[in-house]
């Protein structure tokens, strides 16, 4: 309830809140105030309401220890409300937050796991991923928070690298894995149409398909050559090998990200590739603060592990 942009809404729900348990009250109360007392000989009156000549509509009241369940329900919100948050933004007595709760919930974990963990922090990321232990919490991590992009088996998808190959668009040393996963990756390709026109963007098509020897327009490959060096080689170099110290890929092999289709090199061409995680780019979030260094050590290890193939210790 901290999240409020203005004080207009912690207002209204404090008073659709209140106004919800008045409201159960003075139903309580006005229903049994309505209630006809008993005739003469015991027998209860009528709402008035009568069907098939015969069938009528008894005012019996609540049971007593029905009505008073409603009375306590409504008196133990009121003394909820009053020790937890649940009045817009008021923190209530106990100063109680599910923010609060999760920090020490993990911190009672960490604590927990800490010497199990420690155990590998000295080791190195090739000694870790030999190690059957490390690599069991090291799938359970990364299936727990990099499955989402990367897949369980890590082959990735459209937008989303591969693991299990070799090729790497920052680097695959152990060191730069664990930065990746520490930091995160923002790549960013611009949009180029706006500068090499529809028949240039399809000309540079053609000469990236004949830098890995798909099929292609010889033609239009030739003009392309041009064009790719003055606009594309800053990032993925002359010979369109990539970069990887700013995450360029290698477009002169058969490993493509978004696919190899003329459709989809002209796609990336015209609309470029930004940070959009909704568009499947690349954009990969820190880790740093969510597993901290001694989870991201073994879950480096891990990912070193799917393409290098340790031997068991």
């Amino acid at each position: 309830m901290s999240d409020f942009t203005s004080g207009f809404w912690s207002i209204y729900v404090i008073a659709l809140t209140l106004g919800g348990i008045a409201f159960c009250a003075w139903l309580l109360l006005t229903t049994g105030k309505g209630v006809a007392p008993p005739t003469e000989g015991g027998k209860v009156g009528t709402t008035g309401h009568v069907w098939d000549e015969d069938l009528a509509e008894y005012n019996n009241p609540l049971p007593k220890w029905w009505s008073n369940l409603f009375w306590i329900t409504i008196v133990f919100s009121i003394v909820y409300l009053v020790l937890y948050p649940g009045l817009g933004s008021i923190k209530g007595v106990l100063g109680w937050t599910s923010t609060g709760q999760y920090e020490k919930e993990r911190g009672d974990v960490d604590a927990r796991v800490k010497p199990l963990y420690d155990k590998f922090a000295s080791m190195d990321l090739a000694a870790v991923a030999a190690d059957p232990e490390a690599r069991a919490m090291g799938e359970r991590l990364f299936l727990n928070n990099c499955a989402q992009c990367h897949g369980s088996d890590a082959g990735g998808a459209r937008g989303f690298p591969n693991l299990r190959d070799g090729d790497w668009l920052y680097g695959g040393e152990p060191a730069k894995i664990v930065e990746t996963i520490t930091g995160g990756r923002l790549g960013v390709m611009p949009a180029l149409s706006a500068v090499l026109g529809e028949q240039g963007t399809k000309d540079v098509a053609a000469y990236v398909r004949s830098l890995s020897g798909l099929p292609h327009d010889s033609l239009r490959a030739q003009l392309g050559r041009p064009l790719f060096e003055q606009n594309c080689s800053a990032c993925h170099g002359a010979d369109g090998k990539g970069n990887q110290l700013i995450g360029a890929p290698n477009l002169t092999d058969a490993i493509w990200l978004y696919g190899s289709s003329e459709a989809s090199i002209i796609e990336g061409v015209v609309k470029g590739r930004n940070i959009a995680v909704s568009e499947g780019t690349l954009a990969m979030p820190s880790f740093k603060d969510t597993l901290g260094p001694s989870r991201i050590h073994v879950v480096a290890a891990y990912v070193w592990g799917l393409s290098n193939r340790p031997a068991p210790r």
